[in-house]
């Protein structure tokens, strides 16, 4: 399917959250493909966090969307959360969920996946106010832009996320460089990136309507990456084509 580049104005205007909440994080049932995908990034999001993992005072989540999935296992290991997003309507549905809005997207089934990866399902709630207990500050964000959360002012990050963004908000290679490269700014020397990509897609559906992808391979991702002057540690690809990068920014 041929599906134009989804240009900013059209996000702002057509990306409905709860219909994308309710497509790929719901884990119901008909959705195998949504479910694995799901549980592929909370597993390695599990490991790159957990006993031994990364750590730090500040976390910088860009390209947050309305979700809160990323943030259960990183929760446990930085004092400050940073949320980013360039719609408003996912700014405004992440905040929901925050003030516990009884409107909100319920997470449950997610959150209790991530703490029976922790060994104990039962801690749902404390889970939930753990993340809430790190002040979320939720911020809009331009990844094409060289200062991506210009003017807000934010400490440098010790580990930056970005999952599922930059291939959306890129129309092609050169700008998917550039926009990493603004994005790895925000991360102090010595600090982690932590990529979540997309393989081998060229768009996805939000309800009814389709919205662009960048085709990657993993060569290009990690090519990137390395542009960026981000140490490339490893990466890891499931069979429906997604792929995880951990690496150090070198200065």
């Amino acid at each position: 399917m041929e599906v134009a580049f989804t240009e900013k104005d059209f996000y702002a205007e057509h990306f409905v959250p709860k219909d994308y909440l309710e497509n790929y994080y719901s884990f119901s049932p008909g959705k195998d493909g949504a479910n694995t995908l799901l549980r592929f990034s909370l597993d390695n999001l599990h490991q790159a966090f957990g006993a031994g993992g990364i750590k730090g005072d500040t976390l910088i989540d860009i390209g947050t969307g309305p979700t809160i999935y990323q943030f259960l296992s990183a929760c446990e290991s930085f004092r400050e959360i940073i949320a980013t997003d360039y719609a408003d309507q996912n700014r405004e549905e992440l905040q929901r969920w925050l003030k516990r809005d009884p409107d909100a997207f319920d997470w449950t089934p997610v959150v209790k996946y991530v703490c029976e990866l922790e060994g104990d399902r039962e801690k749902r709630a404390e889970k939930e106010n753990k993340v809430r207990s790190r002040g979320v500050q939720v911020l809009k964000c331009d990844v094409t832009q060289p200062e991506p959360l210009a003017p807000q002012a934010v400490p440098p990050a010790d580990c930056l996320l970005s999952l599922l963004c930059l291939e959306g908000a890129c129309k092609d290679l050169p700008p998917y460089h550039s926009a990493l490269k603004n994005i790895s700014s925000l991360v102090k020397p010595g600090g982690h990136l932590v990529l979540y990509t997309i393989l081998d897609e060229t768009f996805y559906m939000v309800g009814q309507r389709p919205f662009s992808c960048l085709y990657l391979r993993q060569e290009d991702v990690e090519e990137a990456v390395k542009e960026a002057r981000i140490d490339f540690s490893f990466s890891v690809t499931d069979a429906k084509g997604a792929c995880i990068v951990v690496a150090r920014k070198i200065c």
